[in-house]
């Protein structure tokens, strides 16, 4: 039996090869799943930290994985 992928699996595929981008562009590369789908799974995710949602502009939000503490600099 096929295993289904889920909807934060998607989203973390899709940010893992195109990096940071805006939340328009991860509906755009995940055809088959509904805009409430992206954003309800993006918030999910951002909620648990393992990605970022931050404002880029008027009502627009890029979405990017967080920076990891030890790869800052003091």
């Amino acid at each position: 039996m096929a295993q289904e992928i889920t909807v934060e699996k998607q989203i973390i595929d899709v940010m893992h090869y195109s990096g940071s981008c805006d939340l328009e562009e991860v509906t755009h590369q995940c055809p088959n799943l509904t805009w409430n789908q992206v954003f309800l799974a993006v918030d999910r995710l951002s909620r648990r930290g393992e990605i970022r949602l931050v404002p880029s502009g008027r009502g627009t939000y890029t979405v990017a994985f967080p920076h990891k503490k030890e790869n800052r600099p003091d």
